[in-house]
């Protein structure tokens, strides 16, 4: 079922795809990377129902340094596809946050997002010089962070994108970010203090609580989904801290 879904977004999204491979060869790099085991009516959902088609796929790993790295694929009616990614270190280890989302409704990408998040409160001095040095300047359409976006380093990118030259830009932003977490975590070495520990840990759920709010989330699988099944999906796929 899930080489079949792969297939259909191929044919019908390249941004997607070239995004997809991009992360899985990055996420390839990364030591012991091995499958989490989740409940299999969560990891693809498929429906052919006319006028509500959806699928959705989920793949779900963890590393050394990163207790989850997840991926989602997902096409709604046939015009709304999503790729969603959020990589979640290891509390352990001195590891940003990855996250990147791209929306796209028909032919418009709407939202693109990508950002590595702090986990403590002087992480990001660590890494904003290399993320500053990534060129930002081929993009019109820059979004403001909504107010929960608290969360986000002050690199952080968003905008929308309006042609094939920011289509490609956009791949080579997410390219450089995820080239730098890959830098950080094999420099990362475990620590044991349980201060240290529980503040990582504490970004980490404020991160899951703060992105719970951004209610299109919700808005979109509750056009396919009752309460509360989108409630456990985005409290246990999504951001399960």
């Amino acid at each position: 079922m899930l080489s079949e879904s792969i297939t259909k977004t191929k044919l019908t999204d390249p941004l997607i795809l070239d995004l997809l491979q991009n992360i899985r060869e990055h996420r390839s790099m990364l030591e012991n990377l091995e499958s989490l085991k989740i409940d299999p009516n969560l990891k693809n959902i498929i429906s052919n129902e006319i006028g509500r088609e959806l699928y959705i796929e989920n793949e779900f790993h963890k590393a050394n340094g990163f207790r989850k790295l997840h991926i989602e694929v997902a096409e709604f009616s046939k015009n709304l596809k999503i790729l969603h990614c959020v990589f979640f270190p290891d509390p352990k280890f001195d590891i940003p946050i990855f996250g990147m989302d791209l929306v796209k409704i028909n032919d418009i990408v709407s939202a693109a997002i990508v950002d590595l998040s702090p986990v403590s409160q002087n992480q990001g001095i660590k890494y904003e010089n290399l993320l500053s040095e990534v060129d930002k300047s081929s993009f019109t359409s820059l979004r403001e962070i909504p107010n929960w976006g608290e969360i986000f380093s002050k690199n952080v990118f968003f905008a929308s994108l309006k042609n094939e030259s920011e289509k490609i830009a956009f791949r080579r932003v997410v390219d450089q970010y995820l080239s730098t977490l890959i830098k950080l975590s094999n420099e990362a070495k475990p620590e044991f203090k349980e201060e240290i520990i529980q503040e990582r840990t504490d970004y980490q759920k404020n991160y899951c609580v703060q992105q719970m709010k951004n209610e299109k989330t919700s808005m979109v699988l509750l056009k396919y989904f009752d309460e509360k099944w989108v409630d456990n999906y985005i409290k246990t796929v999504l951001f399960d801290f």
